[in-house]
Formats: C-alpha cells, structure tokens, sequence
C-alpha cells in the first residue's frame, strides 16, 4: 500500500514519537499531518520535525489520508471515531496505539463506515513520562508491537500496519483483542497498579518524610509506572477491568504465600526467591531484555 498521506490525531509521547520515526525512516512521501487538541502541542510537533503539517481540526487532519493513526487516551477513541467516520477516503486505514483493544475493535466496528479498515494496534514501549517533549525516534526500536486485525479488514490493510511497525523499527506480532488483553493485563497493567499501590502504603505512612531518605534505586525502579499520566491509567483499568482484576487476585494469592513463609520463618523461603530469579533471568536472556 502507497501512503501519500499519514495522519496521527494525538501527539504526546506516542504519536510524537511514531511521527519521528517515520520522518527519520522515509526518503520521500508520504506527508505527516499531525493533529492535537491544544494548537501549541501541534506547534511543538512540527517544530521538532514529528509532522509535516499542523492542524487542530479532525476533519482537517484525516481528509486524503491513506492511514489514520489515533495516538490518543483510550476513551478518547470513541469520542473521535464518529468525528472522523464522514471525512475519510474510501479505502483509508484506521489504527489506534491504545494499551487495551477489545474495546476499541467494537467501537471501530460500530462506528466506522464501511469500506474502512480498522486494525488495532499497540506498540510495547513507552516512558513513566507523558507529552510531545519527551517523544523520541528511537522509542519503537526492539518492542513488540501487537497487531489486531479488526474484522474484514483487508490484507493490504495489515500489511500497511506491519510496515509501519517496521519502518519504526518494532517487531510486529498478531493477536487477537482477547489474547492482547489478558496478556496485558499481566505484563504492563498490573505493574502500573501495583506501582502505585505501593507509592500510596508507603507515602501515607505518618513516617514517610523520615524514610524516604531510605528510598533508594529498588524503590524508585520499582515504583516507576506510578508516574504516567493518570488519565491513560483510568482509560486502561476501564477498558480491561475483567483482566486486571483476575490478575489482581493472582498476584494477592502470591503475596499470601510469601506472606505465609516469612509470618511462620520459613526456610523454604530462599527456594521461593530462587525459583522467582531463574524465571526472571530466564525470560531476560530469552527476550534480550535488560536486567
């Protein structure tokens, strides 16, 4: 598929840094037309180099695009999926780069027009840091980015989606809205949660002022995801609710266990840690992640 055209609606960390990447990738064409709710984060989009041409209406953004990029909150999606629907080319492709996906395939499904293929999409990368000043081209470079063909989308659709993972670098993998959520679930939404369950145990504790001074990298590693931006945070537990929750319960009933072996002095205790270590170093050296 040839793409005159591309346009991303959201330019914060994501959609930014998506517009970096295909402006480093490209030798020619096709443009980038970057669309944000605030006209000075567009400004700042273009001024970076992200987009080729700024605009703050929707309309104006996906008119004669061949691939419409929705880098926006979640919730957002559904407000911006009718806005959208009058305005685009027969045969355009529609993509998101939302962190949950079975909600955004019904919403594509009921309010696009037809002729439109949707295909979901979300890259697995990102920053605890939110907004266009900390988009950056490389942010794609390794991550899996998970593909979800919406139904009848056609297969010049998908492929345009697998190039676009590649053109920024990433590795493309199918999924079904399902399989995506509950895996998800597991990997990156309960972190988030469980980041910020902790900053809220320790930091209301009447000592904390005392103890953070005790607060060192494992803290701070750990408690990382409790800094992204609290609305993406809300549209994800709404959007995945079910999943989070049954992982919830399976972390606590691991919590339960450990809390068992240290309460009663343990010894088994070290086999637990270990076996948690292999498995951990296990997948770093499988998946060449960092430790």
């Amino acid at each position: 598929m040839v793409k005159k055209r591309i346009a991303i609606v959201g330019l914060g960390l994501i959609g930014g840094s998506l517009g970096l990447a295909l402006a480093r990738a490209r030798t020619e064409g096709p443009e980038l037309v970057g669309c944000a709710r605030r006209p000075e984060t567009a400004e700042r989009a273009l001024r970076l180099g992200a987009i080729d041409r700024a605009v703050t209406s929707l309309a104006a953004a996906v008119e004669g695009a061949d691939l419409v990029i929705l880098a926006t909150p979640t919730m957002s999606i559904k407000e911006i999926l009718p806005q959208i629907a009058p305005h685009l080319a027969p045969g355009c492709v529609v993509t998101d780069v939302a962190s949950t996906k079975l909600q955004v395939m019904h919403w594509a499904e009921d309010l696009l027009p037809p002729g439109t293929s949707f295909v979901g999409g979300h890259p697995m990368a990102g920053k605890e840091l939110s907004g266009i000043e900390v988009a950056e081209a490389a942010l794609f470079q390794g991550c899996t980015y998970c593909i979800v063909p919406g139904r009848g989308a056609s297969d010049d659709a998908m492929q345009a989606i697998v190039d676009l993972a590649r053109q920024v670098g990433a590795r493309p993998v199918f999924l079904t809205a399902g399989e995506h959520d509950y895996f998800a679930a597991g990997t990156s939404h309960l972190p988030l949660v469980l980041a910020s369950a902790l900053v809220m145990a320790t930091t209301r504790n009447p000592r904390w002022a005392k103890m953070s001074d005790l607060a060192a990298t494992g803290y701070a590693s750990t408690t990382r995801l409790a800094s992204q931006h609290p609305r993406m945070n809300r549209d994800i537990c709404l959007t995945n609710g079910e999943n989070i929750v049954a992982w919830i319960d399976e972390l606590t009933r691991e919590l339960g266990r450990f809390r068992s072996l240290i309460a009663d002095g343990d010894l088994s205790l070290e086999q637990a840690f270990e076996r948690a270590r292999q498995a951990r170093n296990a997948w770093i050296e499988e998946h060449g992640k960092k430790s």
